[in-house]
C-alpha cells in the first residue's frame, strides 16, 4: 500500500473523531464560541469513540497495516533523599561519624536520645556512645519501658543526669554535642552495629549494682558495662 493511502486512512481517523466530539450538526458550546470551555464527553459519545477507533484497528488488520499503537509511557519520580541519614557504608565506625552530616535541628524525641549519649558518654570512646544511644532504642521498642526515646530517657531512676525530671542545659556549641547528634542518628538507623547490641542496661565500672547479678553481661566497652 503507498504511503498515500497510509496518509489518507490517518486523516480519515482524525476527521472521524473530530466530527464524533463536535457534533453532526456542529452545535457544541465549544464550536459557538471562540472561549475554550470544558467538554463533557458523554457515555453514548464516548461508545461512539470506542467504537469508531476499534473500526480503524479492524480495517487496518484486514489491510496489513499495523494497527495504532498507544503508548503510555511511565512517570518515575525518585524519592527525595532522607537530609539526616546516615551514611550507608564506612569501613569504621570513625569514618562513618566523620562521613554523617551533623543534623540541622533534631525533633524532641531525636534531642532525648542525643541528650542521653552526650550526657551519659561524651567522654566515652565512639562505640560506647553509640551503645548507650542503642540501649535507649532498645528499650524504646522493649514492652517492659516506655515506647518512646524521651519516655525511656525521663523514666524515673533510671538516668541520672536527669533531675527534677528535665535535662540540664546542654553546650550546643561544642563538638561534643555536634558529635552526640549524629551518633543518636547512626544509633537510630542502625547504621553501625554495637558490641553491646541488645542490651537494656549498663552502668559505670566503678559501681556495683545489686540488679547485675540477675541480668546477662555482653559487653565492657571502656568504662561502661551493658546488660541484657
Amino acid at each position: 500500500m503507498s504511503r498515500k493511502v497510509k496518509g489518507a486512512s490517518f486523516l480519515s481517523l482524525v476527521a472521524t473523531l473530530g466530527v464524533i466530539l463536535l457534533g453532526t450538526d456542529g452545535s457544541s458550546a465549544f464550536a459557538d464560541s471562540d472561549v475554550a470551555v470544558p467538554v463533557e464527553v458523554s457515555v453514548q459519545e464516548d461508545a461512539r469513540v470506542e467504537s469508531a477507533v476499534d473500526t480503524q484497528v479492524e480495517d487496518a488488520a484486514e489491510s496489513g497495516e499495523a494497527a495504532p499503537a498507544f503508548i503510555s509511557q511511565p512517570v518515575v519520580q525518585p524519592l527525595p533523599a532522607t537530609p539526616d541519614a546516615a551514611p550507608t557504608s564506612a569501613s569504621s565506625l570513625r569514618e562513618l561519624v566523620a562521613a554523617s552530616p551533623v543534623p540541622d535541628t533534631l525533633d524532641e524525641q531525636m534531642r532525648c536520645l542525643a541528650g542521653a549519649i552526650y550526657f551519659e558518654s561524651k567522654g566515652e570512646p565512639l562505640a560506647g556512645q553509640l551503645a548507650v544511644g542503642r540501649v535507649i532504642i532498645a528499650r524504646g521498642q522493649s514492652s517492659r519501658f516506655p515506647s518512646s526515646y524521651c519516655g525511656v530517657v525521663y523514666q524515673r531512676s533510671q538516668f541520672s543526669f536527669v533531675r527534677g525530671g528535665r535535662m540540664p542545659a546542654i553546650n550546643t556549641g561544642s563538638r561534643a554535642w555536634q558529635r552526640a547528634k549524629k551518633l543518636a542518628v547512626i544509633a537510630r538507623d542502625n547504621a553501625w552495629e554495637s558490641p553491646a547490641e541488645g542490651a537494656l542496661f549498663f552502668h559505670a565500672n566503678y559501681v556495683s549494682p545489686r540488679w547485675k547479678n540477675k541480668l546477662t553481661r555482653l559487653a565492657q566497652i571502656d568504662n561502661h558495662i551493658f546488660y541484657r
